[in-house]
């Protein structure tokens, strides 16, 4: 190598380097230095002190440079070697991926130098790894800003959907200077203007006779008061009075107030519908309407429930599990509980209801499985059927159908086999509804229908559902 043409290097003003000397420059001009034969075996390893990762490589001397390559950088160095070993020397780098251990691997850049009559090569090489790692990190950080890119795009395209889907007006206002950050449709139809002219302009020139640091202080007043329920004004271009319910969140270091406009009636006339329709029935209704918990313990209830149980107050059953009040206790509940989750509801279960007394009174129950919400409950409603227990225990003559499907089957059958015939449909007809509602579980049904355990197996076997599948005796 020449500077600026001067032949200062090799005019011999330079004396020779000592022997001694040499290996340390070669090991700190490069991190790692090869002297190989002219077919690639390793004479000597010189490793820079400076660094210490590569470790001792002294293993390597006598052997084949090709061991410690990769199987991809076999063919990059052959090819070098060839050409070095046709007279030509070679000029560029080469970038050869080392393999030591098995597991160990090193990217390194070699530049390559012949010696001792041109029937050796030095190779002087550069760890590539701190380059490696800078160019993955580089990599890590792109794939990382474009996922945030693309969760950022993902959020303002739900953000977007929701405040044009959203039916109440909503606008965003920046308290810095009170203008309108962004609004919805329905806002824009409020203030009398289109979304394109108000997104910028001041707020508080929407409504009449209000100032915009005025406004925006009132605005954040009333959100921080528990007791307000909104700022009424009166819009500049409709003339209509609406009512500003705000509340003041920080985004970006910039505290910004959301702000929902509408008119003075709309709440009243929220109270007025639905829910309050419904609260009114489930203080005032006839039928008891109890919550439970997932497990049967009641969380809130009605007066008809009070009354059918005898409870003086609400403090008397909450906390308490609904099997307490139930004829049948806890299998009453788990077949409740268990078709309730099932298919969403269970209409029409009758049983008993059992005040702390032991006084029974007959009830038919509905259980819906509320699972909108984090803890999923159950409502029951329940229907006082003392009255249709009171008929049905009463001496009762058969409808003018049963009684002409019944004559049709005088005089092919004695009267014997006609009442046998009949009470063992009816008999299967309620065995086989017993076994449906407690899921096969026989224990239950059996203390639902009144009968032993084994008679209730006994039955099975004659109608033929003993091999019906399900639970078991669970």
């Amino acid at each position: 190598m020449k500077s600026g043409g001067s032949s200062f290097w090799t005019n011999g003003s330079v004396p020779l380097i000592e022997p001694e000397f040499l290996s340390s420059i070669i090991a700190v001009a490069s991190d790692i230095a090869l002297a190989i034969t002219e077919d690639g075996k390793i004479l000597s390893v010189l490793i820079n002190q400076n660094d210490t990762s590569l470790g001792k490589l002294d293993h390597w001397e006598g052997r084949s440079i090709r061991e410690f390559l990769t199987v991809e950088s076999v063919p990059k160095f052959d090819a070098v070697l060839a050409k070095f070993n046709k007279g030509e020397a070679p000029t560029k780098a080469v970038e050869l991926n080392h393999a030591d251990n098995a597991v160990w691997e090193f990217p390194v850049r070699y530049s390559f130098h012949p010696f001792g009559n041109e029937k050796s090569l030095l190779m002087l090489g550069r760890d590539l790894r701190p380059i490696a790692e800078t160019q993955q990190q580089l990599v890590q950080a792109q794939m990382s800003l474009e996922q945030g890119y693309e969760a950022r795009r993902e959020f303002d395209a739900r953000y977007r959907l929701l405040l044009r889907t959203v039916r109440d007006a909503v606008v965003f206002v920046s308290v810095s200077d009170g203008r309108i950050k962004d609004l919805n449709e329905a806002a824009a139809s409020a203030l009398g203007s289109t979304r394109e002219d108000l997104i910028g302009s001041v707020f508080a020139d929407g409504f009449r006779d209000r100032r915009n640091d005025e406004l925006t202080e009132t605005l954040i007043n009333n959100s921080l008061s528990e007791t307000t329920g909104g700022y009424e004004v009166q819009t500049r271009r409709g003339r209509q009075r609406v009512l500003l319910t705000s509340s003041v969140f920080r985004v970006a270091g910039e505290r910004v107030l959301i702000c929902r406009i509408e008119a003075p009636g709309d709440s009243t006339r929220h109270q007025d519908g639905l829910s309050l329709n419904l609260g009114v029935l489930f203080e005032k209704g006839s039928d008891a309407i109890v919550f439970t918990g997932i497990t049967g313990s009641i969380s809130a209830c009605n007066d008809s429930f009070l009354d059918l149980v005898d409870a003086a107050h609400l403090a008397d059953v909450k906390g308490r599990n609904l099997s307490e009040f139930l004829g049948r206790g806890q299998i009453d509940m788990s077949v409740l509980i268990e078709n309730a989750r099932r298919s969403g509801q269970m209409r029409m279960y009758s049983t008993k209801l059992m005040n702390d007394l032991g006084a029974k009174t007959a009830v038919e129950m509905s259980a819906t499985y509320l699972n909108d919400r984090n803890d999923p409950e159950l409502g029951f409603v329940i229907r006082d059927a003392s009255r249709v227990d009171a008929i049905r225990k009463a001496p009762a003559h058969a409808s003018e159908d049963s009684n002409r499907n019944v004559m049709e089957l005088v005089g092919s059958a004695s009267l014997k086999e006609i009442v046998s015939e009949t009470t063992d449909v009816v008999e299967k007809m309620c065995i086989e509804t017993a076994v449906n509602l407690t899921r096969n579980n026989r224990v239950a049904a059996a203390e639902m229908l009144g009968l032993s355990r084994q008679s209730l197996y006994v039955k099975l076997r004659k109608y033929g559902l003993l091999d019906k599948p399900g639970n078991g005796d669970d």
